[in-house]
């Protein structure tokens, strides 16, 4: 029931992201006496087409970003037979598993489909936790591979991009327009402050609903929701104590928790759910 619950709100959120770029859209279209239509299938296609390099490019991109190094059997036997043993029971093709040279204790998977999955952990989160916890996180890394959630981030970020697209020209054709166009102008500084904020928080909320659901495929694959959560809690407390220097903080949302430090409007855009509600909700599942 919860993993249907988290996919029919990631699909009405999908909803709300949608109808936010038809509204910009319309009003955009209407600021310049253009097909509001049109204006649309613009935006949406440039925008496609940058987050589509990203879909298909971004796991070489992404490994390489964090110097991640692709271990074999003989180099890491126990990591790769957990991975062996998930992906078996879960019928899903084994992933390439990569190794980064981090303290920080985090992980993250990528690829955008199960045949072409790449899952790195780092050094920091093998040296921390036990076994039953590093079976927890593969197979919450492995999940997000199953729901192909790379695939589904990446639309999310199309539309959300989108909208910043639309409303940023917008504000260019209105400043060097002319008279009538120009006394449009604070509205679409209005627009242009509002709407990708709302997108981002629509983003959000979606990656946050894949991220319950990455922990509840987990803890269907292991039979041990404790194990994952006993992990989560170290992986907080893990980050907290030692955040990933270096890294790009709009990778947050690939990582089993956030490695970065956070400022003042984390919670706004955080990209998972609160830990103590993840936690929880995986404790209750092993009743």
């Amino acid at each position: 029931m919860a993993g249907i619950a988290n996919t029919a709100k990631t699909g009405g959120l999908f909803l709300g992201m949608v109808a936010l770029f038809a509204i910009v859209g319309f009003l955009v279209g209407g600021f310049f006496g253009s097909d509001p239509y049109s204006a649309m299938l613009l935006f949406l296609v440039v925008a496609a087409v940058l987050n589509g390099v990203s879909l298909f490019w971004g796991d070489k991109m992404i490994l390489k970003a964090y110097s991640a190094e692709q271990v074999s059997e003989a180099d890491e036997p126990e990591l790769h037979r957990i991975v062996a043993n998930i992906s078996a029971n879960a019928g899903l093709p084994k992933p390439d598993i990569y190794v980064i040279d981090s303290q920080t204790p985090n992980a993250f998977a990528t690829g955008r489909n199960p045949e072409e999955g790449k899952v790195a952990f780092t050094t920091g989160l093998m040296r921390l936790l036990d076994r039953d916890e590093l079976e927890g996180v593969a197979a919450h890394e492995m999940a997000h591979i199953e729901n192909r959630d790379m695939l589904v981030m990446t639309v999310a970020a199309t539309l959300a991009a989108a909208i910043g697209f639309a409303v940023r020209m917008a504000m260019w054709g209105s400043i060097f327009g002319g008279r009538d166009t120009r006394q449009a102008l604070p509205l679409l500084i209005l627009l242009a402050v509002t709407a990708p904020i709302a997108a981002m928080v629509v983003k959000s909320a979606i990656s946050r609903a894949r991220e319950f659901k990455a922990d509840a495929g987990a803890a269907d694959m292991t039979g041990n929701p404790r194990a994952l959560a006993s992990a989560l809690r170290k992986l907080e407390s893990g980050n907290d104590a030692k955040p990933m220097e270096g890294g790009n903080p709009a990778h947050a949302s690939l990582f089993i928790a956030n490695p970065f430090r956070g400022g003042v409007l984390t919670k706004l855009f955080s990209t998972h759910p609160p830990m103590d509600e993840r936690v929880q909700r995986l404790n209750d599942m092993a009743y």
